[in-house]
């Protein structure tokens, strides 16, 4: 009996630190219930997850237990009750949680528990709710949209310059009748001057306008993921 016990404290402690190597690659973490899917049904969930880097674990709940409180992480034993699987996302939760209310929609078998995102405890709720955030790509491609309008208004500044010089010595010329060529140099100057001056505001606010969007992108996620965590308590 005593082979047999030590065989089985050798088996948890290697199961339990398997489970810690896994759980020990993300900061973020979905809980799901997953009873009621077919093998083939959790196979294709694997699949959709695993485009996205994530390990879809059905984990033991008290190993997990275990694992998540020698990684000294928070406590999620709330959500480790009934049948458990576990996706470990190591980027891009938000998008990984939103795969799984999405694949819940089609197949209501599949039920998210909850979430644990960066060291905070989302209930089904909140981590519903922070499925919503927009991912990565959307925000650089908002801020790539912003950053183009500044850059194509700069484009039309400094092209407008050339011809604004031109159309100025043109009404010169033609005021002088070709006379007074102090008259003309001097408006050269000043058409030169305005241009410059118009290119150099429209340089000044565009890098303006790209700073404050990208510091307003920055700033959205970090935002609304705030937002998606009090959500669930109001």
């Amino acid at each position: 009996m005593a082979i047999v016990a030590k065989r089985l404290q050798e088996s948890k402690t290697q199961a339990i630190g398997e489970l810690k190597e896994a759980l020990g690659s993300s900061e973020d973490f979905i809980f799901t219930d997953y009873r009621g899917l077919t093998v083939e049904q959790i196979t294709a969930l694997r699949r959709g997850l695993r485009e996205k880097e994530v390990t879809y674990k059905v984990v033991k709940n008290s190993f997990a237990r275990i694992a998540f409180e020698q990684l000294s992480m928070p406590d999620v034993s709330a959500y480790l009750v009934g049948p458990t699987a576990v996706a470990v996302a190591p980027k891009d939760s938000n998008e990984v949680a939103k795969i799984l209310f999405e694949f819940a929609k089609e197949t209501p078998a599949l039920q998210v528990k909850g979430a644990l995102v960066a060291g905070a405890i989302y209930d089904a709720k909140q981590t519903e709710a922070y499925s919503k955030l927009p991912g990565r790509l959307e925000l650089i491609s908002m801020l790539m949209s912003v950053m183009n309008g500044p850059a194509r208004g700069l484009v039309s500044a400094l092209n407008d310059v050339p011809s604004r010089l031109a159309r100025t010595l043109q009404a010169v010329a033609d005021k002088k009748g070709g006379g007074g060529s102090g008259a003309v140099e001097s408006a050269a100057d000043s058409a030169a001057s305005d241009g410059a001056g118009t290119a150099e505001s429209a340089a000044e606010s565009a890098a303006s306008d790209v700073a404050g969007a990208a510091e307003g992108a920055a700033s959205a996620e970090a935002g609304a993921a705030e937002g998606a965590a009090s959500e669930g308590g109001e």
